[in-house]
């Protein structure tokens, strides 16, 4: 059993709170206060600096989808609650102007997914019981959902794996998503937030972004001046694995501002520890306050009864140095295992 004074965990009905020496966040299990997956928003805390994320949550899991269009079936497919997958598709034939304009800017008009399984996990997963795992370094929560539905010609039975572990002593979390598969898919990507969107009011909360695909080989920043106006996914900022060099590190960052003092926090960083296994990733300002940073995992063919994963590290770090520096020390990994005995990051095929 660990030390109990480097964390205390609670567990209630709704969530599962940990807090570390270094930090603090809230996994949820039912109504949370914005979304089912990831940790959840506003809970992640840095006690070195008192920052906070600055968006809705972290590393929020969505859909599990394929390159193409579902325009054709997109009325077919509903849950049993009746929610369907019209959101990605309902700007094709809309013909409110203002609608239309909004699921442009939003979601963007180029490299269309759609559906393989739903629900849209992030906020239409039921409640779920996950594993609490604890070593002498570390806790872990371990959370599994099977999506619910599927898209005409598709079963439905996929299962969902998020592993989140928590070392002693470090201000930041490791992750593992999970797919197994029950269908046959030419390009099949989970699509998640990673690290998370940033909810801002003219960069009031953070003064600039780092993309590690941009520019040169050690990436580049961009200022929060940048985010003042509105624009699409595939117009900058993006990333494709078919259309651009794989880039030697694959990490996306928001440099925080103290919320009292709006003085230069700590970095927010999401590290996806193999770059190969990002699809496509963005970096857009939607209409209103919020940042996007949506990644999606694979794209490549899946059989039934086939698995993929990536791993990412997620956390507050003092200077781009030091990400880079945590970066390079895990790189190469796209799987998590833990058990009592200690955690462990895996290399598997992909």
């Amino acid at each position: 059993m660990p030390a109990p004074e480097w964390f205390d965990l609670t567990e209630t009905d709704r969530a599962i709170a940990i807090e570390t020496t270094t930090l603090a966040a809230t996994i949820p299990k039912n109504n949370p206060k914005h979304w089912m997956t990831g940790i959840e928003k506003g809970s992640f805390l840095d006690k070195a600096t008192g920052c906070r994320e600055a968006g809705d949550g972290l590393m929020v899991v969505d859909w599990l989808m394929e390159a193409g269009s579902d325009a054709g079936y997109g009325d077919e497919v509903f849950s049993p609650d009746g929610h369907g997958v019209g959101r990605y598709v309902w700007y094709e034939n809309e013909t409110d102007p203002t609608q239309r304009e909004y699921a442009l800017m939003a979601h963007g008009s180029s490299h269309r997914k759609r559906v393989v399984e739903g629900p849209q996990l992030c906020h239409r997963m039921k409640p779920v019981q996950p594993e609490i795992i604890r070593g002498s370094n570390f806790v872990a929560v371990r959370t599994t959902y099977q999506y619910k539905y599927a898209a005409p010609g598709r079963r439905a039975g996929s299962r969902w794996t998020q592993l989140v572990v928590f070392p002693r002593g470090e201000r930041y979390f490791l992750l593992m998503d999970r797919i197994d598969s029950v269908n046959d898919a030419p390009e099949m990507v989970l699509r998640n937030d990673t690290p998370g969107c940033v909810r801002h009011q003219r960069g009031d909360t953070f003064s600039e972004i780092y993309l590690s695909y941009l520019g040169g080989p050690d990436g580049g920043c961009i200022p929060a001046s940048e985010f003042f106006a509105p624009f699409p996914p595939d117009l900058k900022y993006g990333y494709r694995r078919d259309l651009n060099p794989l880039p030697q590190r694959f990490i996306r960052a928001y440099h925080l501002r103290h919320p009292q003092t709006g003085a230069g926090g700590p970095w927010l960083a999401g590290l996806t520890l193999e770059p190969s296994v990002v699809y496509e990733a963005w970096c857009s300002q939607r209409p209103g306050d919020i940042i996007v940073l949506i990644e999606e995992i694979h794209g490549r063919p899946v059989k039934a009864g086939e698995s993929f994963s990536a791993a990412h590290i997620v956390g507050f770090f003092d200077t781009l140095a030091d990400i880079h520096r945590v970066y390079d020390q895990h790189r190469g990994h796209t799987a998590l295992s833990a058990d009592p005995a200690g955690w462990r990051l895996l290399r598997q095929q992909h």
